[in-house]
């Protein structure tokens, strides 16, 4: 079984910014992808961003290029998702994930973490 932890989510009003992590204790993935997903109420889970631990190809939904970065730390077993200029329509409960498969559906990961919660204030 594998822990993903997440944290950083909270309140924030628009235009402000936010930081998630995502840690891996204990474990190394070489060969694997790490991805953020978000649910909005009422909504479907959607992809948000990934990154690959080796190598560090990344890939961003179309509604937060430009916004969003994500970043890795492989000494830390952690990935960061650093949110700029967020807008109320972010708002939503966001989901660590790996596979091995990664991209940009959910297909692609078996192991979640719980969700941390991000609420962006107009």
């Amino acid at each position: 079984q594998v822990q993903l932890v997440e944290s950083g989510g909270g309140l924030v009003q628009a235009g402000g910014s936010l930081r998630l992590s995502c840690a891996v204790p204990g474990r190394t993935f070489s060969d694997r992808a790490m991805g953020w997903f978000r649910q909005a109420p009422g909504k479907e889970r959607e992809f948000v961003a990934t990154i690959r631990w080796r190598g560090g190809s990344i890939a961003f939904a179309d509604s937060v290029k430009g916004r969003f970065s994500i970043s890795k730390d492989n000494a830390k077993n952690t990935v960061y998702l650093q949110m700029n200029s967020l807008k109320p329509e972010d708002t939503a409960l966001y989901y660590c994930a790996t596979g091995t498969v990664g991209g940009s559906e959910l297909r692609g990961y078996d192991y979640w973490g719980q969700g941390t919660q991000v609420t962006v204030s107009s």
